[in-house]
């Protein structure tokens, strides 16, 4: 598994020509900004039931890049999460938590104003907890974008964060989310 990030991450430094990535509409950054709900569940896509008072703020910064010439981008993301109350045996308090990880998220298919894709991250959480188990973190996503300008979408995910089995705890937090993208 320690072997597995870097050679993941290494497949993210080709850079692509932005005026062919999706994620970027001819220009060469982009920030989001995301907001997201918490699921108690432990899937890798969680179904939308069992919603917890546990949310999350993201800010992610992504350069255009490639993976296997599909277009790609890599992020840098920065997240808090906010426990607000006790559920499903869980006091979501205890999981307010700075996480720092990057991220590459790549293009499945585009048509009319969407973007649909799928991304892959890794990185830590400044503190251990009974849920995770690890400040090690790994994460999935999948979403759609859809553009509204040329610099500007609006983003629809679902995120799984967890230790990726490197812990005897193998929790995870989940999150239903949505995001506004600005490129420049």
């Amino acid at each position: 598994m320690k072997k597995f990030v870097p050679v993941f991450l290494a497949c993210f430094v080709c850079a692509a020509s932005a005026d062919e990535n999706p994620f970027f509409n001819g220009y060469e950054n982009q920030v989001v900004f995301n907001l997201g709900i918490g699921t108690n569940h432990g899937f890798l896509i969680s179904p939308p039931t069992q919603f917890v008072p546990f949310a999350m703020g993201q800010f992610q910064y992504s350069q255009p890049a490639t993976f296997f010439r599909i277009p790609a981008r890599m992020s840098l993301n920065v997240f808090q999460t906010l426990g607000y109350g006790e559920r499903y045996g869980w006091d979501w308090r205890d999981f307010t938590i700075p996480i720092v990880t990057v991220s590459g998220d790549i293009s499945l298919v585009t048509f009319d104003n969407w973007n649909l894709f799928m991304g892959f991250g890794a990185g830590f959480q400044v503190q251990q907890n009974d849920r995770i188990g690890s400040k090690l973190i790994f994460g999935f996503k999948v979403g759609g974008a859809y553009s509204l300008t040329d610099c500007s979408a609006l983003e629809f995910f679902i995120q799984h964060m967890s230790n990726g089995n490197t812990a005897p705890e193998n929790n995870s937090y989940a999150f239903y989310g949505v995001g506004f993208a600005y490129n420049f």
